[in-house]
């Protein structure tokens, strides 16, 4: 297992806008679950969790972060910074749907 971390506060923001995305994503229907997700995109569901609960757990790859960009229509300047609507205005109902 990995080892607690000292995340600076901008880790742990760009972590919970994750951790929301990916719930945006079971609300609106574009996947079914966090089981889902993490199929799709090769994460170890154990770890998702764990961090989720534990955000200083040190086990987030920035890895999680790309599909979201790449495949489900979240902004980058939303996820990375908290700025601007969490989805681009044209995003399209995403992989896995």
């Amino acid at each position: 297992m990995s080892r607690a971390r000292a995340y600076k506060q901008e880790t742990l923001d760009v972590m919970d806008r994750f951790f929301q995305a990916v719930e945006a994503l079971i609300e609106r229907g574009d996947i079914r679950g966090i089981q889902t997700y993490c199929r799709l995109h090769d994460i170890d569901k154990r770890h998702f969790y764990a961090q989720r609960d534990d955000l200083g757990r040190g086990l987030f790859e920035i890895a999680w972060l790309l599909p979201l960009v790449s495949d489900h229509g979240v902004s980058m300047n939303w996820l990375m910074f908290g700025k601007g609507a969490m989805f681009r205005p044209s995003a399209s109902k995403p992989v896995g749907k």
